[in-house]
């Protein structure tokens, strides 16, 4: 009986037991990761918005409802009713934050500059 513990057994289990923890690290997690941010862009949509639905079609929202929201498409204000899951991304939501970025490594960059300066002036 222990020894067919200690044998074989015990190291299958142990690696069956690091390849599902390997698969959830890997692919669930990820997944689950992704499905909660396009969840957030999805309830963080707000009139106004430029978007990109999953059938490539580019608007700007000019109405939202519980589970809908109504893009108009074109100078000739065509307007289209889609359901929320169909946002791909919105392009407004990623404007601003590559902005924020530039504007945060705009700051960072003076502060090193400033550092810098300072060292020079007490040499």
């Amino acid at each position: 009986m222990v020894q067919f513990l200690n044998g074989g057994m015990t190291t299958s289990i142990i690696m069956m037991v690091g390849l599902i923890g390997l698969m959830y690290f890997m692919m669930i997690r990820p997944e689950n990761k992704r499905k909660k941010e396009a969840e957030q862009m999805r309830n963080a949509l707000k009139v106004g918005d430029k978007v990109t639905t999953i059938g490539g079609i580019v608007g700007t929202v000019v109405n939202i409802k519980e589970d809908k929201f109504v893009i108009e498409t074109s100078a000739d204000q065509v307007r289209i009713e889609f359901m929320k899951w169909a946002l791909s991304t919105n392009d407004t939501a990623i404007a601003a934050a590559k902005e924020e970025k530039n504007k945060v490594m705009e700051e960072r960059a003076k502060a090193v500059a400033a550092k810098k300066a300072e060292r020079n002036n007490k040499k």
